[in-house]
């Protein structure tokens, strides 16, 4: 595993798989900030206005009027063609999603999670991209091979294409472990979890812990969920067998759950508080407060920049040593944004040039530097730029080039994320409160996901 050291790698490995195509950059436009339905945009006579349903990729819905709206300019300049903007929450975008499948009215082109691309693949309502289509969009090379395993079930021609790019990764503040006389992150989960104790302290004196090595997003159901297929791959446990049987229950499973709710239970590292803790930003905020002295997420880098926290570095997620038999050293599921096109789009081949567009070397640049994730294309990275302002670039680029996996490409991974998740927040409550959670209590949770699973069919 590498450590704080792979700072300073370059960005090089990926870009020499770089295409050699680079879209030019002409630049301007104008953005509309309304709904449209597909094939309603009113172009008798005029420049051709698509529709675009963007996630909440940034702080605030503002912030991504500001930003996506800039992007449409420059668009709408290269091409003449406008856009019509609707940024949405992803607390409501997939029912919304699912609402336009059924009605048949929804945009031209719309941002997915990728977790759900097999799911809304299997819709039929959305086109493919092969042949003509892909070469549109610079083909399948463009793409980091691990975000463009997550766009689509595997044999099947996708009906997504990767957009923007996270993986998880442990941050760490370097004063705290230097305070502790710990000379880097860990490079083991044994390491990590030994560090973390040291770091689990009463800086005060007044009996109370108020350092803690780590913190959770204990109440948050997909971060639950996200640990237990990260850990499960380490410990050689997928969700589903090869013929597409569930396992949620595998002994492998068992482990993976069980090493991740002793961080709160059994190793004491972590607050009972976290248990409740449901925002991703309340967990990085304790980050940056000191309450903590390391958590492993997704892409607090904003958050760092808007608090002006730079007591921190990033290294790649620690992995048990040695691997269980079939394990691998996986740190991070392909996490990321997607984009798609109704398959009764009226204008397709405007869409087509809309994500060629977003997902070209300056684009990619642009945008995953605003909202400070990573870039999908190999282009975007070959000049180095983005690594010279951001050193922690390389080091979530080589975790999502070599130790991600993407979420199981199923339609029933959504279901089995929510129950597998809802377990793991059971099990930190009632470690939290003093509860026992041992290799019994983890089975009898992760059966009863099993169960409701198999039976949802």
């Amino acid at each position: 595993m590498k450590n704080a050291a792979t700072l300073n790698r370059s960005a090089s490995r990926l870009a020499r798989r770089a295409s050699p195509r680079v879209i030019g950059t002409a630049m301007v436009g104008v953005a509309g900030l309304a709904l449209g339905l597909v094939g309603c945009a009113a172009d008798a006579g005029g420049p051709v206005t698509l529709t675009y349903w963007a996630t909440n990729q940034g702080t605030t819905i503002e912030e991504d009027q500001r930003i996506l709206g800039e992007s449409i300019e420059r668009f709408t300049e290269q091409t003449g063609i406008e856009v019509e903007l609707e940024v949405i929450p992803w607390a409501d975008l997939y029912s919304k999603i699912l609402a336009a499948v059924s009605s048949g009215e929804g945009p031209h082109v719309l941002n997915i999670g990728n977790t759900w691309a097999v799911t809304l693949q299997e819709t039929g309502a959305f086109v493919p991209f092969e042949g003509d289509v892909l070469e549109s969009i610079g083909g399948s090379e463009r793409f980091i091979p691990s975000s463009w395993a997550a766009a689509g079930k595997p044999g099947q021609a996708p009906t997504s294409v990767p957009l923007y790019a996270m993986s998880y990764g442990l941050y760490y503040n370097p004063k705290l472990l230097a305070a502790a006389g710990i000379d880097g992150p860990p490079s083991t989960w044994q390491e990590f979890v030994a560090d973390a104790k040291r770091l689990t302290v009463d800086t005060d004196g007044d009996g109370a812990i108020d350092q803690w090595g780590t913190t959770l997003i204990g109440g948050a159901v997909t971060s639950g969920a996200h640990f237990a297929f990260i850990l499960g791959q380490q410990y050689g446990a997928d969700w589903f067998a090869a013929d597409g049987t569930p396992q949620l229950d595998s002994p492998g499973m068992v482990e993976a759950v069980g090493t991740y709710v002793d961080l709160l239970g059994t190793d004491g590292v972590a607050s009972p508080a976290d248990a409740e803790s449901e925002l991703s930003a309340d967990s990085v905020q304790d980050f940056i407060d000191g309450k903590a002295a390391t958590i492993i997420v997704q892409s607090p880098r904003a958050q760092f920049e808007l608090a002006g926290f730079t007591d921190w570095a990033l290294a790649e997620v620690p992995v048990i040593d040695p691997l269980p038999a079939g394990g691998r050293p996986i740190g991070t599921h392909v996490a990321g944004t997607n984009v798609s096109v109704f398959q009764d789009s009226t204008h397709q081949d405007e869409s087509f040039k809309f994500i060629d567009f977003l997902t070209s070397p300056a684009e990619q640049q642009t945008l995953t530097g605003a909202y400070m994730v990573l870039p999908v294309t190999t282009e975007a990275y070959a000049d180095g730029s983005l690594e010279a302002a951001d050193p922690s670039i390389g080091v979530s680029q080589d975790i999502l080039a070599d130790h991600a996996e993407p979420f199981p490409l199923d339609s029933r991974t959504g279901q089995a994320e929510t129950l597998i998740g809802t377990a793991v927040k059971s099990l930190l409550a009632k470690a939290a409160t003093g509860g026992t959670v041992g290799p019994a209590e983890v089975k009898a949770a992760l059966a009863d996901a099993q169960s409701q699973l198999s039976a949802a069919g």
